[in-house]
């Protein structure tokens, strides 16, 4: 269907390049004008604190990823290799758990380790693991699932160990994918935020962290604009000698075309899969569990008194704190609406564009990407200095922050849609046109039906997003519009047992929501996959991060 009328695709366009336009471009610009200051420069970069946080961030990220790649391996293999009980649905949970907001993860984790643990490099190093381990999972053993056995057979006949297999055979083979998921665990540790406000100590703060507490808690808006584009900085490289890593590593090989999973057979291959999918399941379920268990938890013993008595934070009978978790739900579910209904129809309009013209939907489709290179941190930010005059003073309006969530979700909804309709056979709009049916009605009829169910799975997974975002919020809510992570945040931070027990009841509401968003995302893909369409998998929810 090349001979649509030139103005439908510009039509379409016109709304997601204006939404990036005034809310991702003009916000970003600003952040580089602002941060292009000779003396905030000077300041930012002959302090001492700046390149201790510099150091701190890039250390942990670095010591998170190469744990994180180690430790998932095992269970990469297992899953590639092997049929087993509960497969789907374990994989199923650990991409749940990898879309969990930051915050809940940190409440996660600090409801399951020791005392001796909380706020250490430990527990943050910890949860970073146990947050990213379905990267691994689902990259590296996409590839490793397809790998054809023959040169394993042939090393193994020769008279090499399973190790010296995997050492000379497999990993120069597994290599380029594990660069790719490495460098994505690195980007997501490199810019954590939620798991860095909730487990770290007081004085331990990364770049995100670190930008956050100089905009809002300081009001030094130069350095904090000065540390963005050093973080910007760092990922650019980063990311660059990933892909060059990776187009070096890269080998021709003839891949399975379907995945050669089987039972295992072996007594030594049932312990295998038995001890690694039990060790999965336990790192994946247990923090949740943990959760629950916390907030049913007080100095007296086990009591419901945190779920009874949500809507009353209370230091003492009649004197509240300020914090009230049912507004921060009724909050979060209607951000959440809004932002999901803004990323839903920009996204649908947008994939429509993208998917029906040439050289204009490669732009869109880049320009709709942005967001993902750019932390969730850095764009409220940029938007919290750009919209705060006249004649944009819009900081204290209650639609920027859905408007904000929505432009986080935007290139999820965007990538869930693309794929299944460039797999729209376009000899159905051909067949169309033969009868009869203009060049624009037969795009109409052919295109926009297939959009629904990706669109749905599109829906789901940028409410889970907005459920969760922390980054962006924490710059542009204001007082009385908290939103659940913020007041888990808040409450996590007090002392006494109820309140911190209230926080756990929050992130567990939170944390079944999201999970359940994720089923949604997870069955409609799978029902895509089985109509013929090809489906982007689920994006990681580092809106927060």
């Amino acid at each position: 269907m090349n001979r649509l009328p030139r103005w439908l695709p510009i039509t379409l366009a016109a709304a997601p390049a204006a939404l990036l336009l005034v809310f991702y471009a003009w916000p970003f610009v600003t952040l580089v004008t602002t941060a292009v200051d000779r003396e905030v420069i000077g300041d930012t970069l002959s302090s001492g604190r700046t390149w201790r946080v510099v150091w701190f961030t890039f250390w942990q990220a670095v010591v998170s990823t190469v744990s994180t790649i180690v430790v998932g391996l095992a269970p990469a293999y297992v899953f590639a290799r092997y049929m087993f009980p509960g497969r789907v649905a374990l994989l199923g949970l650990m991409t749940a758990m990898f879309v969990l907001p930051t915050v809940v993860m940190g409440a996660a984790i600090l409801a399951l380790v020791p005392d001796s643990f909380n706020r250490t490099i430990w527990a943050v190093l910890i949860a970073h693991v146990i947050f990213n381990l379905a990267v691994v999972v689902r990259v590296a053993g996409a590839t490793w699932e397809r790998l054809p056995r023959d040169m394993e057979h042939a090393a193994a006949t020769l008279g090499a160990t399973r190790l010296a297999v995997f050492r000379h055979v497999l990993l120069p083979l597994l290599r380029p994918s594990l660069v790719a998921a490495a460098s994505i665990v690195f980007v997501f540790t490199f810019t954590s935020y939620g798991v860095i406000r909730v487990l770290a100590a007081p004085g331990t703060r990364t770049i995100e962290v670190e930008v956050w507490r100089n905009a809002t808690q300081l009001g030094r808006v130069g350095t904090a604009a000065v540390l963005a584009m050093i973080q910007l900085a760092v990922l650019a490289v980063a990311v660059s000698w990933a892909s060059r890593s990776q187009r070096r590593h890269a080998q021709a090989i003839a891949i399975d075309d379907t995945p050669s999973r089987r039972a295992p057979t072996t007594t030594a291959e049932r312990w295998i899969v038995t001890v690694v999918v039990g060790a999965t399941a336990a790192v994946t379920v247990v923090p949740l569990g943990a959760l629950l268990l916390r907030s049913l938890s007080t100095p007296s013993g086990w009591s419901t008194a945190a779920w009874t008595r949500l809507g009353r934070v209370e230091v003492r009978p009649g004197i509240s704190i300020g914090v009230d978790p049912i507004a921060a739900i009724r909050n979060s579910l209607g951000t959440a609406m809004w932002a999901t209904i803004i990323a839903v129809t920009i996204g649908a309009v947008a994939s429509l564009a993208i998917a029906s013209s040439g050289r204009l939907g490669r732009v869109l489709d880049t320009g709709s990407m942005l967001p993902i290179a750019t932390s969730a941190v850095t764009i409220g930010f940029g938007m919290l200095i750009t919209f705060d005059a006249d004649p944009v003073d819009w900081r204290g309006s209650s639609w920027l922050v859905p408007v904000g969530q929505a432009l986080v979700a935007l290139p999820f909804v965007v990538r869930n849609c693309v794929g299944v309709l460039r797999s729209v056979d376009p000899a159905l709009g051909d067949a169309a046109m033969t009868l009869g049916a203009s060049p624009s009605r037969a795009w109409r009829h052919v295109m926009v039906p297939y959009l629904w169910r990706p669109l749905a799975s599109g829906a789901a997974l940028a409410a889970a997003i907005s459920l969760g975002e922390f980054g962006a919020t924490s710059f542009l809510s204001r007082s009385g519009g908290e939103t659940m992570p913020i007041v888990i945040d808040q409450l996590l931070g007090r002392t006494g047992s109820i309140l911190q027990a209230q926080g756990y009841v929050l992130a567990t509401l939170l944390a079944a929501a999201t999970i359940a968003l994720v089923a949604i995302v997870e069955l409609t893909t799978s029902r895509q996959r089985r109509d013929g369409f090809s489906v982007v998998p689920v994006a990681p929810n580092e809106a927060d991060r």
